[in-house]
Order: structure tokens, then C-alpha cells, then sequence
């Protein structure tokens, strides 16, 4: 094995190094891709990416301490909140390590094993969240459709199982994915698209059929992100429905003004995703750097913006917040 593979960084993402003559399975290297053309700047243009992951950790870890000590956020939008932390912890902790590795360390090379785990956590994680936003959906849809009702529904035994649906379905559709990456051969030696693992980019360099793999990552895709993402669009459109049904024009922005926080984070969570599957059929090839820092912010931004939309739009979260610190203080004092 050539060092130059493993450390140059010179070569172009998404290709393999080795010929599909020399196909293996199970023994396979992939090698992370960084920001092409600028391997020697790497430490300095990591530094916002890693700032951008401290935040974000900080950030929903604030969010889950307030939340889980303060009795009076002791409801269905904050526990859907708190599950939205939870879930953009998860994406950190499966994204961060091989950025690190990366960046700092100058490590490229990942084993087929460490890449499909890897690969399980960054989708469930992915398919908690759209869960999570389409849930929140539905607690707004019925705070402002049937607000009478609205304490009965959506009860803590009721979230709970919410909460574990949304989980065990993630687990459940992303778990054949990783599994199936065992039954292809891969070169040697092969470059991903990115600073972490995917699976439309293993399946993309492998060396046999990958039929059964596409179709299983297509069925799993529409019935996360694309029904979840479908639902949440007609809970919107029957939100307005319900909003321009109300006489008065206060009532109507008071309704809509609840619902801004959310629709923000759906927009943060979507509008990266469709931005970097645009960028690989169009431009890909002519701005890689570009394509890369897509591929980060695709994962990174939605944990590091999520906290900032509901500290600034949350009059209650802000308060909890400021409780916390003024204790603190005090106790300091």
C-alpha cells in the first residue's frame, strides 16, 4: 500500500485507488476526504467547523439541563424540544470523531466496520430528528387547532410513546443499510466524498450489484425524511387553514408567532440537504472544496442553529436561562 494514498490527500474524492480486480470484502479502506487543494491549511480551516461542533454540544446540552430541572418547561413543545437536543447531540458525537481525526490528526484511513457503524448512528440520528420536527408539527397543529383538547392529548405517557416510535422506526429502517455493506466487494483502497461515512457513498464505490443496497437506502429515505417532510407540510397547510379561520387579526399573528420557532428549524434542517443534492448533480466536480463544506454544514448547522432559534424566539427558555445564571451568581457571590 502506496503511503501517498494514505496522506497526500491528493486525490480526487469518490474513486478507488485499487481496481475492482482486486476486490475485497470485509478488508476494505476508506480514506476521508478533507477540503481538496487545501490539506496543508487544514488545522486553521478546521477551527470554525470545530467551534461550530463545541457550540453545538454546549448549546443542546444547555437546552436538556433547563428543561429537564425546570418544572415549569415541563411541556409537550419543551419534551419535543429536549428530543430534538438529545437527537442533535447524537449527530455530533457520530460526525465529530472523524472530523477530529481528520483535521487535527492527519488519520484518513477507516475499516469497512468503523465506516458502516458509523454510518448507522449518522442516519438514525438524521431520522430521530426529522421525526422529532414532524412531532412538533403535530403539538402545534393541536395547540392551535384544538387547544381545549390540547393537555389531554398530548400527555407525558403519550410522548413517551411518540418518543420510542420515532426512535425504534429509525433504528429499524437504518439498521439493513450498514448490515448489507458487508455482502459488496470494494477495492482495496477507496476515497469518500466526505470527512465522514455515508451510504450512498459506499454503495456508489463498490465493486458488485448493488440493487438490493440502492433499494433498501431509497425505501428507508421516503419513509423517513420524505413522509416526515410530506406531513409536515400538510400540518402546515392545515395550521394556515385553521389561523385564517380566526376573526381576529391579533389572535391570527398570536397563533402563527408559535409556530415561527419551528418552521425555522424545519427550514435549517431541510433546506442544507436539498442545497448539497443539488450542488452533487450540478457542480460537484468543479468546486469539491465547496461540495465538502456543503457536506459539513449539511450535518452542522442544524445542531449549532437549533438552540440559538429557541433561546432567541423561547421567552421561556430565555428565562430559564437566566434563572440558572443568576443562581449561579449568587452561589459565586
Amino acid at each position: 500500500m502506496n503511503a501517498s494514498y494514505l496522506q497526500g490527500g491528493q486525490l480526487p474524492p469518490g474513486i478507488s485507488v485499487f481496481s475492482c480486480n482486486t476486490s475485497t470484502s470485509g478488508h476494505s479502506t476508506f480514506l476521508l476526504t478533507g477540503f481538496p487543494g487545501l490539506e496543508a491549511s487544514h488545522h486553521w480551516v478546521s477551527i470554525p467547523i470545530n467551534l461550530v461542533c463545541v457550540v453545538s454540544i454546549l448549546g443542546n446540552s444547555i437546552i436538556l439541563f433547563l428543561i429537564r430541572t425546570d418544572p415549569a418547561l415541563h411541556e409537550p413543545m419543551y419534551i419535543f424540544l429536549s428530543m430534538l437536543a438529545a437527537s442533535d447531540l447524537g449527530l455530533c458525537a457520530s460526525t465529530f470523531p472523524t472530523m477530529v481525526q481528520l483535521f487535527w490528526l492527519g488519520v484518513r484511513e477507516l475499516p469497512l466496520d468503523l465506516c458502516a457503524t458509523q454510518i448507522f448512528f449518522i442516519h438514525t440520528f438524521t431520522y430521530v430528528e426529522s421525526g422529532v420536527l414532524l412531532a412538533m408539527a403535530f403539538d402545534r397543529f393541536v395547540a392551535i387547532r384544538d387547544p381545549l383538547h390540547y393537555a389531554s392529548m398530548l400527555t407525558h405517557s403519550a410522548m413517551a410513546k411518540v418518543g420510542a416510535t420515532i426512535m425504534v422506526r429509525a433504528v429499524l429502517l437504518n439498521l439493513p443499510g450498514p448490515l448489507l455493506l458487508r455482502r459488496l466487494l470494494f477495492p482495496q483502497i477507496s476515497v469518500l466524498s466526505h470527512c465522514y461515512c455515508l451510504h450512498c457513498d459506499l454503495v456508489g464505490l463498490a465493486c458488485s450489484d448493488t440493487q438490493v443496497n440502492s433499494l433498501v437506502g431509497l425505501v428507508s429515505i421516503l419513509l423517513s425524511l420524505g413522509f416526515d417532510s410530506s406531513l409536515i407540510m400538510l400540518s402546515y397547510v392545515l395550521i394556515l387553514r385553521t389561523v385564517l379561520s380566526i376573526a381576529s387579526p391579533g389572535e391570527r399573528l398570536k397563533a402563527l408567532n408559535t409556530c415561527i420557532s419551528h418552521l425555522c428549524i424545519v427550514l435549517i434542517f431541510y433546506l442544507p440537504k436539498l442545497g448539497l443534492s443539488v450542488l452533487h448533480r450540478v457542480e460537484k466536480d468543479s468546486y469539491p472544496a465547496l461540495a465538502v463544506l456543503m457536506a459539513n454544514l449539511h450535518f452542522l448547522v442544524p445542531p449549532f442553529m437549533n438552540p440559538i432559534v429557541y433561546c432567541i424566539k423561547s421567552k421561556q427558555i430565555r428565562q430559564g436561562l437566566l434563572k440558572r445564571l443568576q443562581q449561579k451568581r449568587v452561589d459565586v457571590s
